[in-house]
């Protein structure tokens, strides 16, 4: 009997001690509205300076991102007007050249035949201009019809017209009617760069058969190179013709660039965004078309509401001010922040905050008092 109740009393504490919970310590955060007090002595040690909002006019800075591109007057794709076999250049992509400068020569045979078709034409010309004048006198003493008059007219008409074509088919390729001779045909033709600027692309080799519709070269004159930008529909009205702006490259973002609007799409497109057209103030070799570019753009907001930079402590992931209630009284009060700019931070929920006044100086300090107050 001693025995069973031994065991019952036992069983009886070990079942009290398999009950009791471990109790965690409760960590203490601190309310949004919550209060910190201090003494008069105290307030004197901290240094405290007090202020209310304020309303200046805030720049926001609108981003924007887009390319540097060239304006189409400014690319040139060369080819050959009538064919022919690439003979010579000495053209590289990145190359530079200067306007009017020779690069590349073709040659083919149809270059001769049409000069000897010029020459024969002029030739046949030297002759029907006689027979027209004969015919002319002939007919003016009666001795010859006006039929025939008019035929040889006619005649010289149609060979001035094939004359008038084949010149201008030479002057096409390069070649100057006024120096075709029987001396001095020649069978190739030289292309000229019609722009100063680089070689973007070179389609062909030497020996090459060129086609009047293939393109030979591609030549680009980036000194007058822009820099298009992508700007949603809701921002659009936010952009004027003229308006400054910085652009940069992920590469580089403290190299800064000084931009103006030059043109602003009139259409969206499916992503609702338009174009805008932008000029660099001044050209930089290290701009090369087709280059991935940010711009900033800022922009005037009047009338927001600000506080000095000092004034607003940031805590578990929210921006605080501190409101004076009284001289030893503070509440913290949770705020919406926008721009910062020269030591200001615009307040968005400012209206119902307007005629408060708050800790511009020594936030921080209280923040660390009330810290230490909720870990105690």
């Amino acid at each position: 009997m001693r025995n069973i109740c031994f065991i019952a009393v036992m069983i009886c504490l070990f079942a009290a001690c398999g009950s009791k919970k471990t109790e965690t310590p409760r960590e203490e955060k601190i309310a949004d509205n919550a209060l910190v007090s201090i003494t008069s002595e105290q307030a004197k040690n901290m240094t405290l300076s007090f202020g209310n909002l304020e309303q200046k006019a805030v720049s926001s800075i609108l981003k924007m991102n887009g390319k540097i591109d060239v304006p189409p007057q400014n690319m040139v794709s060369i080819s050959v007007p009538l064919g022919g076999y690439l003979k010579t250049t000495k053209l590289l992509p990145g190359m530079h050249i200067n306007k009017g400068e020779v690069i590349a020569v073709i040659e083919d045979p149809q270059y001769i035949q049409l000069q000897q078709d010029f020459l024969m034409i002029k030739s046949k010309i030297v002759y029907s201009q006689i027979e027209f004048d004969r015919q002319k006198e002939l007919n003016q003493s009666q001795a010859s019809s006006d039929k025939v008059f008019q035929i040889a007219a006619a005649e010289l008409r149609s060979l001035e017209i094939q004359a008038a074509g084949l010149s201008e088919k030479l002057k096409l390729i390069g070649i100057n009617p006024n120096n075709v001779s029987t001396e001095n045909l020649t069978r190739s033709i030289n292309i000229f760069a019609p722009i100063k600027g680089f070689v973007t692309k070179v389609n062909a080799n030497i020996g090459r058969y060129i086609s009047p519709t293939d393109v030979l070269f591609e030549l680009v004159n980036p000194e007058d190179i822009h820099l298009a930008l992508r700007v949603f529909e809701k921002d659009v009205d936010k952009l004027v013709i003229g308006q400054k702006l910085l652009a940069f490259t992920n590469s580089n973002p403290e190299k800064k660039y000084n931009c103006e609007v030059l043109l602003i799409g009139k259409d969206l497109n499916n992503e609702r965004n338009t174009e805008v057209h932008c000029h660099f103030e001044e050209y930089h070799k290290s701009l090369i078309p087709g280059t991935y570019m940010n711009a900033e753009v800022p922009i005037k907001s009047n009338n927001a509401f600000v506080l000095p930079e000092e004034a607003v402590v940031r805590f578990e992931g929210k921006q605080f001010v501190f409101r004076k209630k009284n001289d030893s009284e503070f509440e913290m009060t949770e705020v919406q922040t926008g721009v910062v700019e020269n030591g200001f931070v615009e307040i968005l929920n400012g209206n119902p905050l307007s005629k408060m006044t708050f800790v511009t100086k020594g936030a921080y300090t209280l923040l660390m008092r009330l810290k230490n107050k909720s870990e105690s």
